[in-house]
């Protein structure tokens, strides 16, 4: 069992749901990422998603955009992002993390080796956005070999026949997109997302976490009540943007802000 399926199991034992939240490695600084990995495990996180910056995160909207682009102006590169992987585990062996991001920076450092020294940071998972499971027949099952889960996203536009190919390829969990367009955009439809997500999980027993537009504890709780674990990403880095200048601010905002998901997520539950 990996440590996300072992993350999420232990979770379905106490009645509770997973809270995953996302930042972008190397921003607004890369000597800031620890301490703010650190600060969102002691706010509630049960898995961290880390951004790897990248030059055109196509799935993502300006919040996140912008975030790859302080980060890249820092030169925060894929072996950087791993580092940083490497240093939390000497203290945090428990809190599984996910590297999320895009195929081309994985592509340049090679599948065998990016998988191998993965594995070897302490990396738990990776979901490339934009890596279709009809093209991961070399990258994914080198990522398996060595116990990494490979998560897949699904949108709301997915049809049943290709959402089955999504869950035979993926692991860990399915990262379901609340809401059609790019990260921070829309108005959440929470009754849509459970129709859809009841659906998904008729297919699977895979955990199903859902992002996308989730903005504070009320949204957070919604849709914990209809998944297995919520995602958030634009509202946190939107914080980190806000207070890029005064970053020994930053880590109190977004426990505060992770805090309050956590707290509405558990008292819902």
């Amino acid at each position: 069992m990996t440590r996300i399926q072992q993350t999420f199991s232990q979770l379905k034992a106490q009645g509770r749901k997973a809270l995953i939240p996302y930042i972008t490695a190397g921003d607004p600084a890369p000597q800031h990422t620890l301490a703010l990995m650190h600060a969102l495990v002691a706010a509630g996180a049960d898995i961290l998603e880390l951004g790897v910056p990248f030059s055109d995160p196509m799935a993502d909207g300006p919040v996140i955009q912008k975030a790859c682009e302080r980060a890249l102006r820092h030169g925060t590169s894929l072996r950087d992002v791993l580092q940083m992987v490497a240093e939390f585990r000497q203290t945090n062996t428990d809190t599984p993390v996910v590297l999320m991001g895009y195929l081309n920076p994985i592509e340049a450092m090679g599948y065998a080796a990016f998988a191998a020294q993965a594995a070897s940071a302490g990396v738990d998972g990776v979901l490339v956005v934009d890596l279709p499971p009809e093209e991961g027949d070399e990258l994914v099952p080198l990522l398996k070999s060595h116990q990494l889960d490979v998560v897949f996203l699904m949108a709301p536009t997915t049809q049943d026949d290709r959402a089955q190919k999504i869950i035979a390829a993926g692991s860990g969990y399915l990262y379901y997109v609340s809401l059609k367009g790019v990260t921070g955009s829309a108005t959440l439809d929470v009754g849509a997302v459970s129709a859809r997500v009841a659906q998904i999980a008729a297919m699977t027993d895979m955990p199903i976490a859902v992002g996308f537009g989730v903005r504070d504890g009320q949204t957070a709780a919604a849709l914990a009540r209809v998944s297995d674990g919520v995602i958030v990403g634009s509202a946190l880095v939107s914080q980190i943007a806000e207070l890029a200048d005064r970053p020994v601010e930053i880590a109190p905002r977004l426990t505060q802000v992770l805090s309050e998901m956590r707290q509405a997520m558990d008292q819902r539950a």
